[in-house]
């Protein structure tokens, strides 16, 4: 009997128990979509968040800072834990580090960290955001090199700024041109007043920043009935919008990179209290003209561990987002396992299915099985048309199970954007298939369906052909 022969014979089998087969099969289909489902969840989220971190270029990104981070307070989010966040005693970074970090090789950029807390006025709307200062030539990288509207600024010292879409929308202006028109923005944009792109870009921009009175400290320290008032002033500095920045991403936000954009020299000089970003206001003060925190960006992804190894060997200490991306892929791969052994239980109610499925045809068959063997079929052979049987199975509930998994996802992947598309967040893919999911979930279930039908094959194999033909 050749191969093509014993195929033959087995599909023969299975169209001739038509419901049986059926019902076997839907077994496995449910099996796979609920494997496939649950593992394309992870994985989309793993992706989601991955390219959000390459769209902010945040895997060549590092914070390098004099004293090391403790993470774990970090994480805890309690305020006095929060405020314990640094280690060891204090001391800053100054101009001197920064060219110094400049000079290591493999570093790209080297900057100090500048963000401090704003008031930004244009016309008679006003909302409070973070200005964060960078120097022109990061207008090179992501996500800078193309803004959504207009251009990045190209001097440290100009009056320029970038402002990111969403605090436009907090200044009740909803932004658009002919490639974004308003119309189709997602969310209520009630109380928003549509503008052309073009009438936002070259328009003047007030950035109010707060600064200790002496006059008024003075004041209040003398204890005065009636002081002049708070020991704080408001002083507004006038910019010009030369880009806007819109958020590509769900998974990335504008405060990881500032609400307003401002050239490095420019952003120094504006008037404000005695810090240079919210490090200091967590780790203690600095010196005046130094820093708590420098940013670094390495040239290649490749660079980023011996660049820190360098850093290190300085007596300085290194914080990167990329490592925070480790852990957290540690924690899908064990969400992974938890959501594919969920899946993998009822494949396995399946294999059970598969293997009552071939044992019932074995009751049926016993005589056309002695048959066979009397007129020259070997083991090998009988077990063979079962175990193609089985392969059928799997192979057909694999592929049909895919397109379970794949309808249930997209149509949970609707129902999550109809919740967020209305509250003017991005849509979402929560849902990821890659080709190594599709080809392992049609393996893996062709492998349980094989195991399934090892102990019916070998059962048929053994029969006796004398007590075979005497079956009824």
């Amino acid at each position: 009997m050749t191969l093509s022969d014993m195929v033959a014979l087995a599909f023969d089998n299975l169209r001739r128990t038509k419901l049986r087969t059926s019902l076997t099969t839907l077994g496995v289909v449910i099996g796979i979509g609920a494997l496939t489902s649950m593992v394309s969840f992870g994985t989309g989220m793993q992706r989601n968040i991955t390219d959000a971190f390459k769209q902010n270029d945040l895997f060549t990104s590092m914070f390098v800072t004099s004293r090391p981070i403790d993470l774990e307070k970090i994480a805890s989010g309690e305020p006095g834990e929060m405020a314990e966040m640094f280690k060891g005693p204090v001391s800053s970074l100054t101009d001197s580090t920064v060219l110094a970090l400049r000079a290591v090789d493999g570093v790209e950029i080297a900057f100090p960290e500048i963000s401090f807390p704003v008031k930004v006025r244009i016309d008679s709307n006003v909302t409070t955001t973070t200005l964060r200062a960078l120097p022109a030539a990061m207008g090179q990288f992501k996500p800078y090199d193309h803004p959504t509207f207009g251009s990045f600024f190209t001097d440290d010292s100009a009056q320029s700024v970038v402002i990111s879409w969403d605090v436009l929308k907090d200044l009740k202006l909803l932004v658009s041109d002919r490639k974004h028109p308003a119309s189709a923005e997602p969310g209520d944009t009630s109380g928003l007043r549509a503008v052309e792109a073009d009438s936002v870009l070259g328009h003047p921009i007030q950035v109010v920043s707060v600064v200790l009175d002496p006059s008024r400290m003075a004041g209040s320290m003398l204890g005065l009935l009636r002081p002049a008032g708070p020991p704080v002033r408001e002083v507004s500095t006038t910019f010009n919008v030369v880009g806007i920045l819109k958020r590509t991403s769900p998974f990335s936000e504008d405060e990881m990179r500032g609400g307003i954009l401002a050239p490095l020299r420019s952003a120094e000089a504006i008037p404000r209290l005695g810090f240079s970003s919210v490090f200091d206001l967590l780790g203690g003060r600095v010196e005046r003209g130094a820093y708590s925190t420098i940013y670094v960006r390495v040239k290649r992804i490749g660079d980023a561990q011996i660049v820190r190894e360098r850093i290190e060997k300085m007596g300085l200490h290194v914080f990167s987002f990329a490592d925070q991306l480790k852990e957290i892929r540690r924690g899908f791969l064990v969400v992974d396992a938890i959501l594919g052994a969920i899946g993998t239980i009822a494949l396995v109610v399946a294999a059970l299915g598969i293997a009552n499925t071939m044992v019932m045809s074995i009751l049926e068959r016993t005589r056309e099985i002695g048959i066979m063997k009397a007129i020259g079929g070997s083991e090998g052979e009988i077990k063979m048309i079962f175990f193609v049987e089985a392969a059928v199975i799997g192979v057909l509930g694999a592929l049909l199970g895919l397109l379970l998994g794949w309808g249930v996802t997209r149509a949970a992947n609707l129902v999550v954007n109809m919740k967020l598309l209305p509250e003017g967040e991005q849509a979402i893919n929560l849902f990821y298939f890659p080709i190594w999911l599709i080809l392992g979930a049609i393996g893996f279930a062709i492998l349980v369906s094989l195991a399934a039908g090892l102990y019916p094959a070998f059962r048929a194999a053994r029969i006796d052909p004398v007590e075979a033909l005497r079956h009824d």
